[in-house]
């Protein structure tokens, strides 16, 4: 046992890694067909904007310096306009003040539950759900619910009751979400916003693929009805987790939290305290990139996922055994798989990546309760067209192997 075991607080045990992140080291193995990280493809980074914004950033005659300087923990004040009108457009309406800028979103999740959770305290959320917001939220020693499982709030607050809890938020990814695809129609979104106002607890709104979409008509933010319903995003009881990294760029790091004054300033606090801002020139050259490329940037990611998800879809349809079923998202990086009963996604991986050269992600990490031993996560946004069909035959070739014989 290390020296320093004994020193650890109890919530520490709480803290494991991210499969994902694990999974990520496989993508150097030669030959490798990976449908694992869930992340941008690279080929659409606007490298010649991004080295333009920098220059520019850093050769202003004035401003220059005050790119490398510290800053305000609310974030650089242009971007937080940028967003609030970007905001506006999906029918939420703010001001700058209502924005607080994050290292990424994944930062914003991990200050949410920072401000609102004690130990024992429900966090209710769908089931599969996000791993990062499990690991964000798992540190502040949260029990959880499923709206699948209790989707009424009587009985959330009676489950809570019964464990000496109260529920304290909702957290959704209700558009394209990741891992499942999955999208809330109108009414389950009204729906979240009913049960909050019973329990009195915040909605998280996770809006990280929102801009995705290939097929279908938008839906309104969660966010934008309750503001609706309400008059004012100053008595909303949700808080909209928005990003850059699967639009823009995941490695500048910048997300924001948009909600009423008062929790922003909680979540300020928190930022100062945790890293007293998010990088001054990754703003100001985000800022520039949003302002001129945004529309451009998003409708190209758009013409290349909607593709690669195409591909993927038909070739399961050609290549799948029978008892295998699979999501059809409208959107987003992922589809989600629920295999035969009997084939464990853990056991799959390993032989999938021993014999057939190919990755992805078991399901079990995105369930609270451990549950969904015989699902897994697909991700389309990496491999071309070509190793997609390749890479869904061999998988489907070790499913196939694995399927329990029946006597």
């Amino acid at each position: 046992m290390s020296p320093t075991a004994s020193l650890l607080a109890q919530r520490s045990s709480r803290m494991t890694a991210s499969e994902i992140r694990e999974l990520l080291k496989l993508l150097d193995r030669p030959g490798l067909i990976s449908f694992a990280g869930g992340i941008p493809n690279p080929a659409l980074f606007d490298m010649e904007a991004f080295q333009q914004a920098y220059a520019r950033a850093l050769g202003q005659a004035k401003g220059g310096r005050s790119s490398l300087q510290y800053s305000t923990s609310e974030g650089y004040l242009p971007l937080r306009q940028w967003i609030a009108e970007h905001m506006a457009t999906k029918g939420v309406r703010c001001e700058p003040d209502n924005i607080l800028i994050t290292c990424g979103s994944q930062q914003g999740l991990d200050f949410v539950g920072k401000l609102l959770l004690d130990p024992g305290d429900t966090v209710v959320t769908a089931a599969p759900t996000y791993l990062g917001a499990l690991q964000a939220f798992n540190a502040y020693e949260p029990r959880y619910d499923t709206l699948s499982g209790n989707g009424t709030a009587n009985l959330l607050r009676t489950s809570a009751e019964v464990h000496g809890s109260r529920v304290k938020l909702i957290y959704l990814v209700p558009d394209f979400a990741n891992p499942s695809g999955a999208t809330l129609d109108l009414a389950s979104r009204e729906r979240a916003l009913d049960i909050a106002g019973e329990l009195g607890c915040l909605i998280v709104e996770d809006a990280a693929y929102t801009a995705l979409r290939y097929d279908g008509e938008d839906l309104p933010p969660i966010a934008a009805l309750d503001q609706k319903r309400r008059g004012s995003i100053e008595k909303s009881l949700t808080l909209y987790c928005g990003t850059f990294s699967k639009t823009l760029s995941p490695g500048l790091r910048v997300g924001w939290v948009c909600g009423p004054k008062p929790l922003l300033y909680r979540l300020t606090l928190a930022k100062q305290a945790a890293d007293l801002h998010s990088s001054t020139i990754n703003q100001v050259a985000m800022h520039e990139v949003a302002l001129a490329r945004f529309d451009d940037q998003v409708a190209a990611a758009r013409t290349c996922y909607r593709e690669r998800r195409d591909v993927m879809l038909a070739s399961l349809e050609r290549h799948a055994p029978d008892g295998m079923v699979w999501t059809r998202p409208e959107g987003g990086l992922f589809v989600w798989v629920t295999l035969p009963e009997g084939i464990d996604g853990r056991r799959l991986l390993e032989r999938a990546v021993d014999e057939q050269n190919v990755a992805f992600v078991p399901g079990q990490a995105f369930f609270p309760d451990r549950s969904g031993a015989n699902t897994l996560r697909l991700s389309f946004s990496l491999p071309d067209p070509q190793t997609i069909e390749e890479g869904i035959a061999r998988l489907c070739t070790v499913i196939r192997s694995s399927l329990p014989t029946r006597r």
